[in-house]
């Protein structure tokens, strides 16, 4: 049996580390920075990438791949942008016994490549729209690593946009974000709050840039997915032009986003996970309801598995079954094993259960146990899923409405800002958004209101209300 995790409400970071651990989904790799996702970890990332895949599709995306590794030069080309991610690149300078002749950096995102392909591939109005997606992983050396949240490679997808005009390129960034909020909501059972970023959260090289975050246990923001306005920078930087209808040479506006990384992981952790371990909102859970036999004789233990393969027949097409035959492990200790799994719902099967004709159904949320009928097991579990896929949902929207606090001035700010997500007006200035930084606080996305008449860092008018949180 694992170890008792750390207390959840007073080493926050420890309990996720551990989490992670004991929970099977990830372990150091022997790359600093890197880390090994465990099968369990990317059945859960195969979940969330087939969801998200389906909705790129389903926009006009077609997945292609691209190489891992660019010319140094291609990173040059966009000023903002190679300054941007200078500090993160890796590089490599010798391959092959030989020093290159120009280093190749190890992509920290694919916006050069990607829009290298564009200029030969965009010719005619005719090619537009242009919506190209890639699944793979990305190098960004990060400084102080944690499992899923900030890790030196880390898995994405990124989507890339070429349009006829600035209107298409916004409705299809706006389209996007969209995307990200049902994905957040509807699937990851997360509250989020969407929003454009301030200047200085703006993606290297974009006019704008998009955001969905997620407000963690401790209160910490966590940016989720990001879509951005690209304009025509990158059209200028790699000279993608294109003949309209009328016949003369224009550039098309261009736009990226990214819906998914495997920080979505830790996302589900810190959101819902307990002292227990993980919870896992059935959407995204490999195993939805696991199996729990229980017997002492041979002759209970054929009756029980007979009954415990039927159910999982049964449920085939609903419900995502697993049975724990293991027989080295006691009932006891699998309960354990499964809870920090975050299985939804746990079906304890026993000679007594037999006779009467039900499994016990056990919700990881609460964990009462109540007889379900064999005969109703297919109609039930399903529903039994669907309310706990809102009930956590619901439970995560209460704690962040809770969190949630309104504050006009920097210093009321800095008080709360330990267990707070703090709304507050903002005059949209570089010195006022700056004076955040030495407090480890940031802006995390600008809302639509604008019910706070001055700016928390100075008396000018607000021209809208932000949000203002620490972040991972």
């Amino acid at each position: 049996m694992s170890a008792k995790l750390p207390d959840i409400k007073t080493k926050f970071p420890e309990w996720y580390q551990e989490v992670v651990r004991q929970a099977e989904l990830a372990d150091q790799s022997p790359v600093r920075g890197c880390i090994v996702i465990r099968p369990y970890g990317t059945a859960i990332w195969e979940r969330l990438t087939s969801i998200v895949d389906k909705k790129m599709k389903s926009s006009g995306y077609q997945n292609a791949l691209f190489p891992m590794l660019l010319p140094e030069s291609f990173l040059k080309k966009e000023a903002a942008h190679v300054e941007g991610f200078a500090p993160e690149l890796a590089v490599v300078t010798h391959a092959g016994n030989k020093q290159l002749s120009e280093p190749l950096v190890v992509r920290p995102t694919s916006e050069t490549m990607i829009h290298s392909m564009f200029a030969k591939w965009i010719k005619s109005w005719r090619d537009l729209p242009l919506k190209i997606n890639q699944w793979g992983s990305v190098m960004r050396w990060e400084m102080r690593p944690r499992a899923f949240l900030r890790t030196s490679e880390f898995y994405w997808h990124e989507g890339h946009s070429a349009h006829s005009s600035q209107e298409c390129a916004q409705k299809e960034v706006d389209s996007m974000v969209k995307h990200f909020e049902d994905i957040a909501r509807n699937y990851l059972a997360i509250p989020v709050v969407t929003g454009k970023k301030s200047k200085g959260e703006t993606f290297p090289g974009a006019d704008a840039t998009y955001t969905y975050e997620g407000f963690m246990q401790d209160a910490k923001a966590l940016q989720m997915g990001t879509s951005h306005m690209l304009s025509q920078s990158f059209s200028k930087a790699f000279e993608i032009q294109y003949q309209n209808k009328e016949g003369d040479l224009e550039m098309p506006w261009l736009t990226s986003t990214c819906a998914a990384t495997t920080r979505l992981i830790g996302a589900v952790i810190m959101s819902h996970g307990d002292e227990k371990g993980l919870v896992l909102p059935p959407k995204i859970a490999p195993i939805q309801a696991v199996i729990i036999p229980i017997y002492k004789t041979d002759e209970q233990r054929e009756a029980v598995l007979d009954a415990a393969y039927k159910i999982k027949n049964d449920l085939k097409d609903t419900v995502r079954v697993h049975i724990d035959a293991d027989e080295q492990r006691k009932p006891g200790n699998k309960f354990f094993h499964w809870e920090m799994k975050g299985v939804p719902l746990r079906l304890e099967i026993g000679p007594r259960d037999l006779e009467k004709e039900h499994a016990m159904v056990a919700d990881r949320l609460g964990l009462a146990k109540e007889p379900v009928l064999f005969a109703d097991i297919a109609r039930v579990l399903p529903e039994k899923l669907e309310a706990f896929q809102q009930a956590l949902y619901d439970r995560a929207k209460e704690r962040l409405d809770s969190q949630w606090v309104v504050k006009e001035k920097l210093e009321d700010i800095v008080k709360v800002s330990e267990s707070s997500v703090i709304q507050t007006g903002f005059c949209g200035s570089d010195e006022c958004e700056k004076l955040l930084k030495p407090k480890k606080l940031s802006i995390r996305c600008i809302l639509s209101d604008n019910t706070l008449k001055l700016c928390f860092g100075c008396d000018q008018a607000s021209i809208a209300d932000v949000v203002v949180a620490r972040s991972y």
